[in-house]
């Protein structure tokens, strides 16, 4: 099986799919750059090296990208939080994932988030499914800062030629754990092999790739994963009887593709059953 010839940088690198995946791709003979505001909490995983830094600081993501081919950017604040914590680490550190990234002529792996998306309202049974050329339609200060990062690998392919694959990543579990999830499920496995595909491929340019398994239930439809090759092999399906019955009860919740999200900090009166301004 190849390997990247140069190393890959990997942000957030502490966290749960940071540590899978230093895990998973150190397995597959990979040389490992890690990095995280938290020190890493498992045994070092051969052919890796971790440095413990915080993405406010440019110096230090540049010297960390000396010499990386790709970057698997991770890092940031990982669920909502207020705008002034979410605005160091996942723009300016962004930023500076991109700068350096730029200097290197590495390709980005950004860990996107359907949260940027996630005020698309849920289609109904044959209805068409959204594709990844769809409006953002973020439902949370986390989720208007992967669109951010979404546009930002935008950027700097149109004026830099950096490539870079953006991940709306759904719900990435050991295991699905509501009925919301037997459409927005992504297993360890899939998103491993996921991140190979994308840092091995030939050309990517600017993409776009829903971060699910193959779920039956899928809110989503086309994207770019052809450009890797890329095709999930697991499905939530083997989970629907274990928790399709699990539901929020929430409205809002229910309606619309983000979940939890949307209703967090909602301040709205109780929306119509359809958006009265959405097309046709």
């Amino acid at each position: 099986m190849p390997v990247p010839p140069k190393p890959v940088l990997l942000t957030g690198a502490s966290g749960n799919l940071g540590r899978m995946l230093a895990r998973e791709l150190s397995a597959l003979g990979w040389t490992l750059r890690l990095t995280d505001i938290a020190a890493f909490p498992d045994a070092l995983p051969e052919r890796a090296r971790f440095t413990r830094a915080d993405l406010n600081d440019g110096m230090t993501v540049l010297r960390l990208a000396e010499g990386c081919g790709a970057i698997l950017h991770f890092g940031g604040i990982a669920t909502e939080n207020l705008f002034e914590v979410v605005l160091g680490p996942n723009l300016r550190g962004l930023h500076h994932v991109y700068e350096a990234a730029r200097r290197e002529g590495a390709r980005v792996i950004f860990a996107s988030s359907n949260h940027s998306i996630g005020f698309h309202e849920r289609p109904a049974e044959g209805e068409p499914k959204l594709d990844a050329d769809c409006a953002f339609r973020p439902d949370s200060f986390y989720g208007l800062s992967k669109a951010y990062g979404e546009l930002m690998g935008r950027l700097y392919w149109d004026k830099h030629g950096v490539e870079n694959l953006n991940i709306r990543i759904g719900s990435c579990f050991p295991e699905p754990t509501d009925a919301r999830m037997l459409s927005t499920w992504l297993s360890y496995a899939d998103l491993a092999r996921l991140c190979e595909k994308a840092v091995l491929a030939e050309r990517t340019g600017h993409g776009v790739i829903w971060g699910a398994s193959a779920n039956p239930a899928t809110y989503w439809g086309r994207d770019h994963r052809d450009r890797i090759g890329w095709q999930p092999q697991d499905s939530a399906e083997a989970f629907r009887e274990q928790v399709g019955a699990k539901l929020s009860g929430d409205p809002v919740t229910e309606r619309y593709q983000g979940g939890g999200y949307t209703v967090a900090d909602y301040t709205r009166t109780s929306p119509s059953p359809r958006d009265p301004f959405a097309p046709a």
